[in-house]
């Protein structure tokens, strides 16, 4: 394992984090003969149920460390291909040229919506796919032409590696501009961060990641929330994945086993996923 290439990553969570009230998991049977260290990296909107599971088993075998990354889903999946950490997230399917060249072997555990979000204390609710292009285009660039407060938006981006990026500017954007004043942020937390200080900013998240600090707007009069994206009707969604090089083996597999166990199951949908298996 490259450690040092791994120390230079952003930000490491050690998954420490309580699992959502009334999830509990006892994986000792699973775990109890495992020991050494488990790294994970990739995909922002991943984290909140790697490290709730991940609480969970370090709480049934203390000799297991799990090190769980962000980055976004081009690094998990480079990440993960090199040999740098055991699993790479990604909110996207990796590419065919990913695969091929890394041996990916593709988990895919969730589905998970894209929302586009504001401040809550901005008056717009509900924009159409026309607007939302507009917007991001640069070309409809005051909130008071959409009903809101006459002052400039703020517009808010992922980099080119976030799988929640390219979701959204393919089926939000229909693969149109982004304008170079958009501000970046790093990840789905960022992002919410980002909005929750900025009532004039507009921006996209996991749907998981939507609480009070922030409001969901509906497109063409449908809202971002898990029952609309489970039934299809939200149509800016995606797949969370979760990749390994070649088959899973030791850790990885154990990981990778309890996160489509019944309690794994159970905890992605209290992050606000709806949970899928393979």
């Amino acid at each position: 394992m490259k450690r040092t290439h791994l120390m230079l990553m952003a930000l490491i969570f050690w998954a420490i984090t309580p699992v959502a009230p009334g999830v509990q998991a006892d994986f000792r049977d699973t775990f109890g003969a495992l020991d050494g260290e488990l790294t994970i990296s990739g995909g922002t909107a991943h984290i909140p149920v790697m490290k709730a599971l991940a609480t969970q088993v370090m709480k049934a075998s203390p000799q297991v460390r799990i090190s769980i990354a962000g980055g976004g889903s081009g690094l998990g999946i480079k990440q993960v291909g090199e040999g740098i950490v055991a699993i790479g997230n990604s909110g996207r399917s990796p590419k065919k040229e990913e695969i091929d060249r890394y041996g990916l072997v593709l988990h895919r555990w969730a589905v998970d919506g894209v929302a586009i979000a504001v401040h809550p204390d901005n008056p717009v609710r509900a924009l159409s796919f026309s607007q939302l292009r507009a917007v991001y285009a640069g070309t409809l660039s005051n909130w008071k032409e959409l009903g809101g407060p006459d002052r400039t938006i703020n517009l808010y981006t992922r980099d080119a590696s976030s799988g929640t990026r390219s979701v959204f500017w393919k089926k939000a954007l229909s693969k149109g501009e982004i304008h170079a004043k958009a501000n970046f942020v790093k990840s789905n937390g960022a992002m919410k961060s980002a909005l929750a200080g900025d009532p004039y900013g507009i921006g996209y998240l996991s749907v998981g990641h939507l609480d009070a600090s922030v409001a969901g707007l509906a497109i063409e009069g449908v809202s971002p929330t898990l029952e609309n994206v489970k039934s299809g009707t939200y149509i800016i969604a995606r797949g969370l994945y979760s990749n390994t090089k070649g088959e899973a083996t030791g850790l990885a597999r154990a990981f990778l086993d309890a996160l489509y166990s019944p309690e794994g199951q159970k905890i992605i949908a209290a992050k606000g996923f709806i949970p899928v298996k393979g």
